[in-house]
């Protein structure tokens, strides 16, 4: 009923939009996309020369990632810069690096912020974790639960997902992101069952992890 169309120097805020070039097909510059067959074609190929880096903030790893995955350690999409600067992931530079995020945009810019600080060989995985999880599911090189970004939290790609998120609090096997209830906290931690169930009597020991603006979830 109501249309809303809005400009925005960047769609996913890297916080670099001076140094991004874009025509009528896209962002210029970016990493060679690659359809889930290709990635698990050159994972094959190349065996431990072969690196994937997450393209997402470190939280949403916690429940799923790929094998061995290169995870850097921030807490939103504008940090990206900083940590590539920092220089922790030079010795990346001479290795094949396969990006991936949910759905393939936030690596339309990372690809490119990486390339232009002289990251060699650069791949991103087209359509992101969610298309190569419905090409294989969990028969692939993806391992865990997808986090999204709506009031389902997570996702699995079939009934034998392998649980790798661990409670904040216990240290047990969860995927469940809960807000936490104290009014001074309010943050979406992992918490297992038990531990949700009476993390009102506990202090506060989880990291916060994200802020939401939305209704509690339970």
């Amino acid at each position: 009923p109501k249309l809303s169309v809005k400009v925005r120097d960047e769609l996913v805020t890297f916080g670099i939009p001076e140094n991004l070039e874009v025509n009528e097909k896209g962002i210029l510059g970016g990493g060679e996309h690659l359809s889930p067959e290709k990635v698990n074609e050159l994972a094959e190929q190349l065996g431990e020369d072969l690196v994937f880096f997450d393209g997402r903030n470190a939280y949403e790893a916690k429940v799923g990632h790929f094998k061995d995955a290169v995870i850097p350690d921030i807490k939103s999409t504008k940090d990206f810069v900083a940590e590539l600067d920092s220089g922790k992931y030079d010795y990346l530079k001479e290795k094949t690096v396969v990006t991936y995020c949910t759905g393939g945009i936030r690596c339309e810019i990372l690809s490119v912020v990486m390339k232009n600080r002289g990251f060699k060989e650069v791949y991103q995985m087209k359509g992101g974790i969610v298309r190569y999880g419905n090409a294989f599911g969990d028969e692939g090189l993806w391992e865990g639960s997808l986090y999204t970004f709506d009031d389902r939290l997570t996702i699995d790609f079939s009934d034998h997902t392998k649980l790798i998120g661990t409670c904040a609090h216990c240290d047990g096997p969860t995927k469940e992101f809960r807000n936490c209830q104290k009014p001074e906290c309010h943050q979406l931690v992992l918490l297992c069952d038990p531990c949700y169930d009476k993390h009102l009597d506990m202090p506060c020991k989880h990291d916060r992890e994200i802020k939401r603006n939305r209704d509690l979830v339970g």
